[in-house]
């Protein structure tokens, strides 16, 4: 908001985005930071929309899939391997299950629906992530699924 301010009062370029981590694990930029993107226009550029690969589903029950980047570098990004984030997790995927969507492209078009929004800083490491990571940019999910979503969220506002 400084900055902004700054800008704006020594005619100089304004912040047009920020890059927050934003998923359904992680949604702590809702509480403040939503409001200052709707309100000036500074839209989040959102990165780890599918929390390292959790919410595909990929790691639960034990899984640890070659070649994943979990499987990889988890060591260096426990944060969404806690048993809360994997309980969490396992919940956001049988909520896609239930609706009979892919729990990676509910993951990836909540985030791209959000109205503060700008970019989804997707990491796909394979064609065929890709391929569903862009066919999410013009998903909706229903208000069934939000709902769901909320129910969960509202269990663990915070996040992991």
């Amino acid at each position: 908001m400084e900055f902004l301010r700054l800008a704006e009062t020594m005619t100089l370029p304004r912040i047009v985005s920020v890059q927050n981590a934003y998923n359904l694990l992680k949604r702590d930029y809702e509480f403040g930071l939503a409001e200052v993107s709707c309100r000036t226009g500074v839209g989040m550029l959102a990165y780890s929309p599918l929390a390292m690969g959790t919410l595909s589903g990929k790691y639960l029950d034990g899984a640890w899939p070659e070649g994943a980047r979990l499987t990889l570098f988890g060591k260096y990004f426990g944060r969404y391997l806690s048993p809360r984030a994997i309980e969490e997790t396992a919940k956001y995927v049988a909520i896609a299950r239930k609706h009979g969507l892919d729990p990676a492209q509910m993951a990836n078009t909540f985030v791209n629906t959000r109205e503060f929004t700008t970019a989804n800083i997707i990491g796909a490491r394979t064609m065929d992530q890709l391929k569903a990571a862009i066919a999410t940019g013009d998903m909706k999910l229903s208000e069934d699924v939000l709902s769901d979503i909320e129910t969960i969220h509202k269990a663990t506002p915070i996040g992991y």
